[in-house]
């Protein structure tokens, strides 16, 4: 179910400890630069939270075991002796009622075995997703981490021809500090940006579950060029009914709280019989044989609490499963509508605002070439423009944040309900 989801196998915990050719694997693929495929198959493979689920599906698989086999018989053994006489009783007994349900017991574990494979697969589908979406934001942050130490410099050399041209007279006071002010804010947001990137990329090391020297993994200078093509949206609500597997632990809860009220309605009334073997011998008298029934009285319970209780979280289960296909639905358009506005804002950016943005600082390179404007007005031009390409990184991370949460909310257990946030206008940007 994972593979089917994630596009990445899965494997269980070796109990032997033996794992030599996964370490082998996540050598290989941390010596190349990262992809996030690669990303999540070695979070797939390495994660210790991850690894620590998995192994319930050992206890489930243990008690479904147990569940096919007889309870053990008990043996009593009595001696009584008086008046020169010694009397010894020995007794097997056996639980017939846990032997004729040993069926349905086995089959409610089953369901319940069913239920901890979709639990596992669940949880290393949102692995995998927040792996990916760790992923696009730890290359996004060292992109723009990059574009402000360019920005940085930029900002350096124009304070310091700002300081030569107010030493020579040509520039006021007020032109110089204010020259000096820009190359100090870029100055700490260079700083803010490195922390980002340093924080994206150890939350991203925390999921793929590294540490010492698999820690100088390499990331991408940029982030993935986006689709041509956005997604259809036709029948996106049933497929999401069909594959999430939220919805198909809801499904397989009622159906096993069904079974189990079946045995408790079975088993209300009847719930302790057993029978066995007895024989009995005396001091001086032949072997006594003979057999022995054990009924539990239903004098002050009839097991109608039970069989309510039984019914009550049938009822419960029923409703749990219904309110889990409606809020799928809702997740799933929710997360279509983020994905499609994040891919058209995305291009936007991409083929709209960054190319006219170019043009505009072509035309003004050409005017300063012609004398027509200062050198001032140039760099308070290309200031303009900072906003508008940390914007388009933003916006291109946050597309692929987007698909993520799209396909968790198809086929995983649910979606994000992140807002999409405005970018500053570019009037604010020219002020600032």
């Amino acid at each position: 179910m994972t593979a089917e989801r994630t596009g990445q196998e899965i494997r269980l915990p070796n109990a032997s400890g033996n794992n030599e050719s996964t370490h082998a694997e996540l050598a290989d693929m941390l010596k190349q630069p990262l992809s996030a495929d690669s990303a999540v198959r070695i979070a797939l493979l390495n994660n210790r939270g991850l690894r620590a689920s998995l192994a319930e599906l050992g206890v489930a698989e243990a008690d479904l075991v147990q569940a096919g086999r007889m309870s053990n018989p008990s043996f009593s053994f009595g001696r009584m002796s008086g008046g020169g006489e010694t009397e010894i009783e020995r007794s097997v007994m056996f639980d017939l009622v846990g032997l004729v349900t040993i069926p349905l017991r086995r089959d409610i574990e089953s369901r319940r075995f069913e239920a901890a494979k979709l639990v596992a697969a669940t949880e290393a589908v949102s692995m995998a997703a927040e792996t990916r979406k760790a992923y696009f934001r730890a290359v996004a942050a060292v992109q723009e981490a990059r574009y402000a130490e360019q920005v940085r410099e930029a900002a350096q050399a124009s304070a310091e021809l700002a300081q030569r041209m107010a030493e020579v007279g040509n520039l006021s006071a007020l032109d110089q500090v204010r020259e000096q002010a820009f190359s100090a804010e870029a100055t700490a947001q260079l700083a803010r940006a490195r922390h980002n990137a340093t924080a994206a990329r150890e939350q991203l090391t925390r999921l793929m579950g590294v540490w010492g020297a698999n820690t100088a993994f390499q990331l991408p200078d940029k982030l993935p060029e986006l689709p041509t093509s956005p997604r259809d949206t036709a029948n996106i609500e049933a497929l999401a009914m069909e594959q999430r597997l939220d919805v198909r632990l809801a499904k397989l809860d009622a159906e096993a709280t069904a079974r189990a009220l079946g045995l408790t309605r079975a088993t209300g009334f009847v719930n302790v019989l057993d029978t066995g073997y007895v024989n009995s011998s005396k001091s001086g008298s032949p072997r006594e044989n003979g057999y022995e029934i054990e009924l539990a009285l239903p004098i002050f319970d009839w097991g109608g609490a039970r069989v309510a209780k039984a019914e009550a979280i049938y009822m419960q289960s029923v409703h749990r499963t219904a309110n889990t296909a409606t809020v799928a639905r809702s997740q799933v358009r929710e997360a279509y509508s983020a994905y499609r506005t994040s891919y058209d804002v995305a291009r936007h950016y991409r083929d709209e605002v960054v190319p006219l943005q170019k043009k505009i600082s072509e035309e003004t390179l050409l005017r300063y070439n012609g004398m027509l404007m200062g050198v001032f007005e140039l760099l308070t031009d290309a200031r303009a423009q900072i906003n508008g390409v940390t914007t388009a990184i933003e916006a291109q991370r946050d597309y692929w944040i987007a698909e993520t949460d799209l396909q968790a909310a198809i086929s995983g257990s649910g979606g994000s309900t992140a807002t999409l946030a405005a970018s500053a206008s570019p009037e604010a940007a020219a002020a600032h």
